[in-house]
């Protein structure tokens, strides 16, 4: 019989407290571990936004960039998957970043859809998930709260490595996966590292729960990497009515309300013992010297009771108070309704206020400030505001879109008061790694995704085709499946282009699951060179439906054509862009409302542009400079369909401009338009 002791002691005796998920260990019992440099992937910057900066420079004025610029550091919004973007950033952030603050997806089911306006807005479309974040989606719930689990474990682990040894990192979070969540964040961070756990009253009362507690608040977790030393800035909230109706009793004859605080030395300092115009000092001395006192009786500063038996007193003002010191249940801030000011009529949008008192709190000017989850750009927004640089990233398209419109927006704004701001840039990460209906349905076979594509498609399968790129011959022309695990990209692109070069074709049909953004772009270039044309369509969802027999649509990225406006004025020549045509991809709107937009997005395309800008001097291989751009707000609908940049080139010459739309549904497409001066 086995003996256990201090010499032998029992197994169970030596475990230790740990939340263990499925995933979490391999099949040999090992933690999985995270290959940070087999996840890392070059960030291909696509967008350079310096709005006024580009502005003045279309419209040869002068620009002060000392005045204007903070620094040369250019922040980042970066499209992509966050587990990606966090292992390529290592190289150049690791041990950067002074505050993280994320706001990831909790278990809301699975309708990610949401409203967007058309035109003047009166017309509200519902507009579905992209087919990437659906994906990442039943990826992050495929395995309910164990995938969810390994999903924030993962990320928080290369978050962490991100953060400088003085940073801080905030996890917003609702209560029903909360319990879960700090035990990782334990894990990750250390128990000894939770600074608290801010409770945020989001709403009001619930009056239509059955048999609960409504629920009105949600958890931020607030834990920082190092337990001796981070970045902490105390924070105030305005004084309650009744607290100051109770505590500001003074008044002095001006209306200025006072309270007063005593003048006592905490410790005995005899040096400070001395009577004051008859009153008698504290046991431990005065908390000031003499000179000290008398500056401030001079200054009106100082409470003498009637009774001199009393003691001096120091008068605080209320218009001189900053408010009763920041707890963690925080009350004062309300959610976003419909009709703020700052509503982009994004779901899950916070309060800017909310990401401003955690941005002061753990952060000054200068440093770096990240959000992984960004949706519509709250925490950059609020960090460029504060004179933070961000670095912020999101897997929705519809999300960059919003955060981009947000910041050229912001920038203006700076701008026009004098406070200087930092352009930014958006950039592109590979591709998405894992794709359910490959593992789930088609157990990981690719031929056999292509197979049932071509078939849907309506296309001829190639058995013995010219070339690996091509599998497809739909008419005369050519058809390329792109991969089930990834983002067709613009290198792709010229590949495919060469080979059906090759094989003598004229036209190719590729068709993808999702397109690198801005890929017209790169497109329009790849088609001059090999002399053909490529039509781009997205793979519809309908056809990871079980027993799908209905062929669904192909729809193509978006048509757009264009054409140049050279004036010649007594300034000089000038150009501008006339939009002619915009035929928007209506891939992301639900099947129910295909019908009747199909007409309407031919007849009146413009309709459904909800952003466009301009590169004048564009040139192929270089990312996208907004010399000037227009879109539509909550609040003014109207949209230029002519640009007025009256941009100058200088000298005569041939050039390139391109044009980049983005629809109301956050699809981008873009050409380019040669320019003759």
């Amino acid at each position: 019989m086995t003996t256990y002791g201090p010499h032998n002691p029992h197994p169970l005796s030596q475990m230790r407290t740990e939340l263990v998920w499925e995933g979490k260990y391999d099949e040999f019992g090992n933690r999985r571990e995270i290959d940070v440099a087999g996840l890392s992937m070059p960030l291909q910057k696509i967008e350079t936004i310096d709005e006024p900066r580009s502005r003045a420079e279309a419209q040869g004025s002068l620009f002060d960039e000392q005045k204007a610029h903070r620094d040369d550091f250019r922040n980042r919004l970066i499209w992509g998957d966050n587990k990606l973007i966090a292992a390529s950033l290592m190289e150049q952030f690791r041990g950067t970043v002074k505050l993280i603050y994320i706001d990831p997806p909790f278990d809301v089911g699975a309708d990610f859809s949401m409203y967007v306006n058309v035109g003047d807005g009166k017309e509200v479309l519902s507009k579905e998930q992209s087919i990437l974040e659906m994906i990442a989606y039943r990826d992050t719930w495929g395995r309910g709260s164990d995938s969810y689990m390994q999903m924030i474990y993962e990320r928080l682990l290369l978050m962490k490595e991100l953060l400088s040894e003085d940073g801080s990192i905030f996890l917003h979070v609702e209560p029903d996966i909360g319990n879960y969540v700090r035990a990782i964040l334990d894990e990750v961070f250390g128990r000894e590292n939770l600074r608290t756990e801010i409770c945020w009253k989001r709403t009001s009362s619930h009056g239509n729960v059955s048999k609960n507690f409504g629920e009105i608040w949600e958890s931020i977790y607030y834990y920082t990497k190092s337990s001796e030393t981070w970045v902490w800035n105390q924070q105030y909230v305005p004084f309650d009515q009744s607290y100051i109706e109770s505590h500001f009793t003074g008044k002095d004859a001006d209306g200025r309300q006072w309270t007063t605080s005593d003048l006592r030395n905490p410790g005995y300092r005899p040096n400070l013992h001395y009577d004051y115009k008859g009153y008698k000092p504290h046991p431990n001395g005065w908390a000031v010297a003499r000179e000290r006192m008398e500056e401030l009786d001079r200054q009106g500063r100082l409470y003498f009771p009637k009774d001199k038996t009393g003691r001096i007193r120091l008068k605080r003002y209320l218009d001189e108070s900053p408010g009763q010191i920041a707890q963690n249940l925080w009350t004062d801030i309300s959610p976003i309704n419909s009709q703020a000011h700052e509503a982009l009529g994004y779901a899950t949008q916070k309060p800017e206020v909310l990401l401003e008192r955690i941005i002061k709190s753990a952060s000054n000017e200068g440093d770096i400030v990240a959000d992984l989850f960004c949706g519509s750009g709250t925490t950059a927004a609020v960090a460029e505001k504060l004179g933070r640089k961000w670095i912020v990233s999101d897997l929705g398209r519809f999300a960059i879109h919003t955060t981009r419109k947000r910041m050229i927006a912001v920038q203006r704004e700076l701008h026009d008061v004098g406070t200087p701001y930092r352009s930014f840039g958006i950039y592109n990460l590979g591709r998405y790694e894992r794709q359910w209906w490959q593992h789930e349905s088609l157990k990981g076979a690719e031929n056999e995704h292509r197979t049932v594509v071509l078939r849907f498609f309506r296309s001829e399968i190639l058995n013995h085709p010219p070339s690996p790129l091509i599998h497809g011959r739909k008419g005369n022309a050519f058809v390329h499946v792109d991969g089930i695990d990834s983002i067709f990209m613009r290198d792709e692109a010229a590949e495919v282009a060469r080979a059906v070069n090759a094989a003598g074709g004229r036209e190719v049909h590729c068709l993808a699951w999702d397109f690198e953004m801005d890929i017209r772009q790169a497109v329009a270039a790849i088609e001059a060179e090999f002399e053909l044309r490529m039509r781009l369509h997205r793979i519809p969802r309908e056809i990871m439906e079980k027993n799908r027999a209905e062929v669904p649509p192909f729809y193509e990225v978006a048509l757009l054509t264009a054409e140049p406006i050279v004036n010649n004025g007594k300034d000089g020549i000038t150009v501008d862009i006339k939009l002619t045509n915009f035929v928007p991809s209506l891939t992301e709107v639900p099947a129910r409302e295909l019908e009747a937009l199909e007409e309407r997005a031919v007849e009146s395309g413009f309709d459904f542009i909800d952003f466009w800008a301009i590169d004048f001097d564009w040139s192929p291989g270089q990312p996208f400079n907004h010399h000037w751009q227009d879109y539509r707000t909550r609040k003014d609908r109207s949209l230029k369909t002519v640009s007025d940049a009256e941009f100058a080139h200088g000298n005569a010459g041939k050039r390139t401009a391109c044009i980049k739309v983005v629809d109301v549904f956050g699809c981008d497409t873009s050409i380019t338009v040669e320019i003759e001066t």
